[in-house]
């Protein structure tokens, strides 16, 4: 029996059997049906929005529920990783990771524009910072927005941008002023539509089939002022503020996917035979498999105290850094397990654990990879 969690009252409690249960009326049904399509389609955003998924950090007069808690964004995102780490990608991107920079740095008329839109899912946003050249670099991009007039034009691409091919609107960072190098760049709210605004292909991933993700064009792209985020040049600062939040949001979802993938391997090592036993008694695998789920448990624990320090607004950024590299490479070495315990149908595409386990192996890569947020705690030490 797994330790009990404490970080929860009867409103979390609520609140996960409201997401479990769309979870499963709205989303396992079709998810095949996503996986074919690379994206979970339009209708599917408005059936969130319908049940008030995408604005928890949304303030009431757009059309949120401002309910100025982290752990409901951390309940959806654990209920939608136990179907796919696809779903929660896309969806935390949206209600997550845009939603900061939209409530904290728009302006009122930005605000009404783009907020109500984005609760009801009929605006599907996406932040566009990683290109071609470079991932984790945020500091070297290579897109500019250059003044022109009383507008910018922008001009460059990002790639592997979630939600990237159905995005009504994209924050994208670019340079503004190259010769102040980290401190030069600016956020631009990219609009469908905008001439010069393309989107390449719908990138065609090792995992996470039914998420959305492209490659995005900027030609000439002419923005006016009322379409950028916040104060020009300060971009790079506001994403390092907010990363925090991707970090620790990509840590619940690497550990809610990983423990529900042990806990249906549990159940299949008890049922498997082999040499006349359940294949889960041999005491390597019984071994292992205790193992496993004391590493999930005690990761557990850290990434619900990091949680609880974001509630009360006292997460730092190394304590972030750590909880997002540790629980991936977790994630990581629990469901390479899995399959080893699975067998040769742990290779079948056909079988959850090989599609979870496909899945996963980019979390070591994104919001940072996992030597970056080792870099950054190493800083922390002073070396």
């Amino acid at each position: 029996m797994a330790m009990k969690r404490t970080i929860f009252d009867e409103d979390h409690d609520a609140f996960r059997d409201t997401c479990r249960t769309f979870v499963d009326r709205k989303l396992r049904p079709n998810q095949e049906k996503h996986a074919a399509e690379h994206g979970f389609g339009r209708q599917m955003w408005l059936e969130l929005g319908k049940q008030g998924l995408l604005g928890l950090n949304i303030p009431e007069e757009y059309g949120g529920s401002s309910v100025g808690d982290p752990r409901f964004s951390m309940i959806l995102a654990e209920e939608l990783s136990k179907l796919s780490f696809a779903y929660s990608s896309c969806v935390g991107i949206h209600s997550d990771c845009v939603a900061p920079y939209l409530v904290d740095l728009c302006t009122e008329e930005q605000k009404q524009r783009w907020l109500p839109k984005f609760c009801s899912g009929e605006l599907i946003t996406a932040i566009a910072m990683t290109e071609p050249s470079g991932g984790s670099d945020l500091a070297a991009l290579k897109t500019t927005a250059v003044r022109d007039g009383d507008g910018w034009v922008l001009n460059g691409s990002k790639t592997f941008i979630t939600n990237g091919y159905s995005a009504d609107l994209v924050l994208v960072a670019a340079r503004t002023s190259p010769e102040k190098g980290a401190k030069g760049i600016t956020l631009f709210g990219v609009e469908a539509g905008m001439p010069g605004f393309e989107r390449g292909r719908r990138l065609d991933k090792v995992g996470q089939p039914e998420a959305d993700t492209s490659e995005l064009f900027f030609a000439d792209v002419r923005i006016s002022d009322e379409n950028v985020i916040g104060q020009p040049d300060l971009g790079f600062i506001y994403m390092m503020q907010r990363l925090v939040g991707e970090r620790i949001g990509s840590a619940v979802n690497n550990l809610s996917h990983a423990r529900q993938i042990l806990d249906e391997t549990l159940e299949y090592v008890k049922e498997r035979k082999a040499f006349g036993q359940p294949v889960g008694s041999f005491q390597a695998n019984k071994h292992r498999l205790a193992e496993l789920v004391t590493t999930v448990e005690v990761t557990q624990a850290f990434v619900d105290t990091a949680v609880l320090e974001q509630v009360n607004g006292t997460l730092s950024a190394v304590d972030a850094a750590k909880a997002k590299w540790f629980s991936a490479q977790v994630q990581n070495d629990v469901l390479d397990a899995c399959v080893q315990l699975w067998g040769g149908y742990g290779y079948m595409n056909e079988y959850r654990v090989a599609r979870a386990w496909q899945d996963a192996r980019v979390s070591k890569i994104w919001a940072g990879s996992n030597e970056i947020m080792k870099e950054l705690i190493g800083r922390d030490l002073g070396l």
